[in-house]
């Protein structure tokens, strides 16, 4: 790895030599979407990932088994500026992403509902398939039509942010809805109870969801892994423009230099050992917490407040549960939902099959259980017992009960807990050169992958407009 930024000759700083030379710290999705947007705009990017794949928290990893990803994620119509990345590192979007309108369907004989939008023009389309929905009296019809009408008079705009919960209550919500569709709706967005979550945000999922034209409710369900949905195009890209990207290789500490230039001290088998190098401009995209350490180090600057910001979140968890069941099994539908009761040690909120997804994964179901932390309190043996009877019970097939092999993968800080009026850190430092980039700056949405490449645009316009 060549040292950008010094005089092979003097060893020292030479401004020319770091002209526009800019380091992204991370390979997740917002260091990603921030690494691409810069190649675009001529800059001379170095992507550093500690981890051997890209990612982040949203990523391909190896199992004794298989190739899996560390969980499943569903992406919406409405993700504009993931889709426009997607397009422009190559991405084919019919490809990479089946395509389903908006839906909440629970296996029949479950207990549960079935709704299913039509593709017409909104709002026609949800107010057909609340008519037409299966498993919903006519005050549970009515109370979803009601919190519809009066989200968008209210500009889906609250004046003080309160929890889901409460605002279900004071939308008249009825018990049988709030079961079925807002709780689900919920923990798959937000990955946080409804009595702990932020109704503002919810709302801000739903305005753009629920509140926009048809095609932004679409159910978007990854065909390829996580890692080449996004992350492995966006390197290709930041490459073929003249960029490096590097993993293996872990920032150890940060220093400002002279307020103008940014020295980057690297370990790795992928620098050969450890390396130091200098950059006119960086971008911190790591977790919130590891972004905190490297700028607690930076010496003679204080960005305790920053600090004490980043290392406030209070982590929530996801666990997905692998079952691989003989090639020929199969699901009526792509994606159920299910009904959980972990009283009753019933896990799982969501399944899905993958074999409808990627025909190399036939067989393989995978159940997700957000906010897990009861969940991945017990052990992965009885979690994946639990989770396939489960699984039997619902979709009455005693086969599903016995799977051929599970794997349980939970991430512990999947994402923060999306509290009201939890505080989230701007992209801007408030040191020159230095962005921050990642699902918890502040921001509309919670954390999902929209929300981390919408950051990682934003920290790197920031980088542009400072014109470095």
């Amino acid at each position: 790895m060549a040292n950008e930024g010094v005089d092979q000759r003097t060893g020292k700083v030479e401004p020319g030599l770091t002209s526009r030379a800019v380091a992204v710290i991370g390979g997740g999705w917002a260091g990603c979407a921030a690494a691409v947007e810069l190649a675009r705009a001529g800059y001379k990017v170095t992507q550093l990932e500690a981890a051997r794949t890209l990612g982040g928290r949203a990523r391909r990893i190896e199992t004794d088994h298989r190739h899996l990803d560390n969980g499943q994620h569903i992406l919406l119509g409405a993700y504009s500026e993931t889709l426009r990345l997607m397009k422009l590192t190559g991405v084919d979007r019919e490809r990479a992403l089946l395509s389903l309108p908006l839906q909440m369907r629970y296996p029949a004989g479950s207990g549960g509902m079935d709704f299913v939008a039509p593709r017409l023009p909104a709002p026609l389309h949800l107010a057909l398939a609340l008519l037409r929905a299966k498993g919903l009296d006519r005050a549970d019809k009515l109370s979803l039509a009601r919190f519809s009408t009066t989200a968008r008079w209210m500009g889906w705009s609250l004046h003080t942010d309160c929890t889901v919960a409460e605002l279900l209550q004071r939308f008249d919500q009825t018990p049988r809805l709030i079961q079925l569709m807002w709780r689900p709706l919920c923990l798959a967005a937000l990955n946080t109870p409804p009595d702990r979550a932020s109704a503002q945000v919810f709302l801000n999922v739903l305005r753009d969801s629920l509140g926009a034209k048809r095609s932004a409710s679409d159910m978007l369900l990854p065909r390829a892994d996580l890692s080449a949905l996004l992350p492995e195009a966006a390197a290709a890209y930041v490459e073929a423009h003249g960029g490096s990207v590097r993993t293996g290789a872990k920032v150890q500490a940060l220093r400002s230099i002279e307020g103008r230039l940014w020295q980057l001290d690297i370990s790795g088998a992928a620098v050969g050992g450890n390396w130091s190098t200098y950059f006119s401009g960086v971008v911190l995209a790591t977790g919130a917490s590891q972004a905190a350490t490297l700028l607690h180090g930076i010496p003679d600057c204080d960005t305790s407040a920053l600090c004490s910001q980043l290392t406030a979140f209070e982590p929530e968890a996801i666990t997905t549960c692998y079952l691989q069941y003989d090639a020929a099994t199969r699901l009526e539908l792509p994606f159920f939902a299910l009904l959980d009761d972990p009283d009753n040690h019933q896990w799982g909120q969501f399944v899905f099959d993958r074999g409808q997804l990627d025909a190399g994964q036939a067989g393989l179901l995978a159940v997700v259980i957000s906010a897990s932390g009861s969940a991945a309190a017990q052990s992965q043996d009885l979690l994946a017992e639990a989770v396939a009877v489960q699984l039997a019970a619902v979709f009455q097939r005693p086969e599903l009960g016995r799977p051929k092999w599970f794997k349980v993968i939970t991430e512990k800080r999947a994402t923060y807990a999306c509290a009201p009026g939890v505080a989230r850190p701007a992209n801007d430092s408030g040191l020159p050169g230095l962005v921050i980039a990642g699902d918890y700056t502040a921001g509309d949405y919670p954390a999902t992958l929209e929300s981390a490449v919408r950051s990682g645009v934003a920290a790197a316009a920031l980088l542009k407009g400072a014109a470095i």
